[in-house]
């Protein structure tokens, strides 16, 4: 059952017994009322009768002179014995039931319905005890077929009227119920379509109040809105794995296809000297050691998609660029390496993390930078935060491939280029992200390059 159907139902039942209530409410009061009239009449008319009792002929059950036109007046005795009846009655017998005659012996009046030749009759009897007379009781009668008829057409008036109310009131409040649930079946049919068309751009067009169907359509909204940028970020994600695995999948090939050749060739049976042995032994020992390089770098990528906590605590910077710079002549002792105007500071960042990406920026900075020439490393402190500069003088990187340097596996022709896996920067980038960090590149064609890493100052 629709929940338009169930409010209409509601609405109507309520309506329904209210009608019911309010009908049968007027019904009895209306049936009371005039019961009431016609015995008030009556009770004033039998002592209308009992003050002019001496009207009345005295002869035994002779009729009565019609001091009352039309309407039917009866004397008993007190045993219940006719005594006398108006001449409107003719033999007509008013009754008076057992009970009737004897709440009248006792003195209390009486009343009720009867049906005297076939017209329905209400029926007053009173006893009457006047000075030197004997007790007698009079019955009054008045017809209630009228107030019978008036009833009964009351009835059908009630019955009828409610029966269009609510017919009425259904088909209005089935239009009102659709029209107050038209914004929810707006939401349900854009929630159908974009499940079918997976659009999330699709918006629920609400014009009303901000009531509480105009506050479900605003967060309706809100939440295709949220659902819109996730499905983006999963796209995303999904479109950079797919470039990562086939990346990987290229950059693992290349050196595991010289492997299968370099063994086919130590496997050959045909004569080889040492040299040339040796030349083969060399390249695949260059090859493997390339491959782990690609391994260990992957798996540092992949602890940083998995979301793996970096450790943040204060790190002395002037002790870590030293022993970096120190590691660094290590890998090249023929290239100059200076760290002068390093401030003396504390930043918050993960130590190992930190230094891992120091050498790549030092290691990058060395393969692009002549022999002759210096590499720099300074530090800059603004707004509690510090910048790590590293400056090489080598060719520089053409403008239009800045924007790309930090893409995994990307190597440009002169940004990145020699035996490199094209992961480090990528993984630098990812490194300082996680340190709440940022990392930036400027570089000028023949000047060299610069990379500014910030982190925020410790306390």
């Amino acid at each position: 059952m629709s929940i338009r159907l169930r409010l209409t139902l509601l609405y109507i039942g309520i309506l329904a017994l209210t009608l019911i209530a309010f009908s049968v409410g007027l019904y009895v009061i209306q049936s009371q009322a005039t019961l009431e009239t016609t015995k008030s009449t009556l009770a004033r008319q039998a002592q209308e009768i009992a003050n002019g009792l001496r009207r009345f002929t005295p002869r035994g059950d002779a009729p009565m002179s019609a001091t009352m036109p039309g309407r039917w007046t009866q004397i008993r005795s007190l045993d219940g014995t006719v005594l006398r009846r108006t001449g409107d009655l003719g033999d007509t017998t008013l009754p008076l039931s057992e009970a009737g005659l004897r709440a009248a012996q006792t003195g209390a009046p009486w009343v009720e319905e009867a049906v005297v030749d076939d017209d329905p009759l209400l029926i007053y009897s009173q006893p009457i005890n006047l000075p030197d007379r004997v007790p007698e009781i009079v019955q009054l009668a008045a017809p209630i077929a009228e107030r019978e008829q008036m009833l009964s057409t009351l009835r059908v008036i009630l019955i009828a009227g409610d029966t269009l109310v609510i017919l009425a009131a259904f088909a209005i409040g089935w239009v009102l119920a659709g029209a107050a649930l038209q914004p929810i079946h707006r939401i349900t049919q854009t929630a159908q379509a974009i499940g079918a068309e997976r659009d999330f751009r699709r918006r629920v067009q609400h014009v009303g109040p901000n009531d509480e169907v105009g506050q479900l359509a605003a967060m309706f909204n809100a939440m295709l809105t949220e659902l819109e940028l996730a499905y983006r970020q999963v796209e995303q994600a999904l479109d950079t794995q797919r470039r990562f695995v086939a990346d990987a999948s290229h950059e693992l090939r290349t050196p595991l296809t010289t492997l299968r050749g370099n063994i086919e060739l130590l496997r050959n049976e045909l004569p080889m000297d040492a040299k040339e042995r040796a030349d083969v032994l060399a390249d695949t020992k260059e090859e493997i050691e390339r491959l782990i390089r690609l391994v260990n770098q992957l798996l540092v990528l992949a602890r940083v998609d998995a979301g793996r906590v970096l450790r943040r605590e204060p790190v002395p910077l002037k002790s870590l660029i030293e022993d970096v710079c120190r590691q660094a002549k290590l890998l090249a002792p023929r290239r100059a390496i200076t760290a002068d105007a390093v401030d003396d500071v504390m930043v918050v960042a993960d130590r190992d993390a930190l230094k891992q990406v120091l050498l790549i920026l030092l290691d990058n900075a060395r393969v692009h930078t002549p022999t002759s020439a210096a590499i720099q490393v300074t530090t800059a402190l603004a707004d509690q935060r510090v910048a790590i500069k590293i400056r090489d003088t080598g060719p520089g990187i053409a403008p239009h491939l800045l924007p790309h340097i930090f893409e995994r596996f990307y190597r440009g022709d002169v940004s990145r280029s020699g035996d490199g896996t094209g992961l480090g920067l990528s993984i630098a980038k990812e490194l300082i992200q996680a340190q709440n960090g940022s990392i930036v590149v400027e570089s000028q064609i023949g000047q060299g390059s610069e990379f500014t890493v910030t982190l925020p100052q410790a306390e």
